[in-house]
This record gives C-alpha cells, sequence and structure tokens, in this order.
C-alpha cells in the first residue's frame, strides 16, 4: 500500500513545479510578444525550449513513479 502513495506523492510533486514554470514562462512569453511583435520568433522558440526543459522534469518524475511501482 505504501508503493502507491510514492508513486502517487513523486506524481504530484514532480508535477507542480513544471505545471507552474510552464504557466510563468507561456504568460510572459506572450507578454513580450504583445510588447515587442517584431522579435515573435524569436521569443516564441525560446519560450518552446523552455517548455520542453521545464516537461523533462515531469517525465522524469514519471520514469521514478514507473520504477517505484514495477521494481
Amino acid at each position: 500500500m505504501s508503493t502507491e502513495f510514492a508513486v502517487a506523492f513523486v506524481m504530484g510533486v514532480g508535477s507542480i513545479g513544471p505545471g507552474l514554470a510552464i504557466g510563468m514562462l507561456v504568460s510572459k512569453g506572450l507578454e513580450a510578444i504583445g510588447r515587442n511583435p517584431e522579435a515573435a520568433g524569436k521569443i516564441q522558440t525560446n519560450m518552446i525550449l523552455g517548455i520542453a526543459f521545464a516537461e523533462a522534469i515531469a517525465i522524469y518524475a514519471l520514469v521514478v513513479a514507473l520504477i517505484l511501482k514495477f521494481v
């Protein structure tokens, strides 16, 4: 029973940070595009790269949860 709690805890904690980070990245990226529309391409590229790095943390949490569940 404690394994299920550990898996739920890892996924819960491991998704809060990336979720907040992605929300802040998109918010600030859209704000920057609104201020300077000519730089939209550069801003969007950097924003997507940052989102990918933040999402990687959630994927690592998923891998740890799967290892806890099945090993």
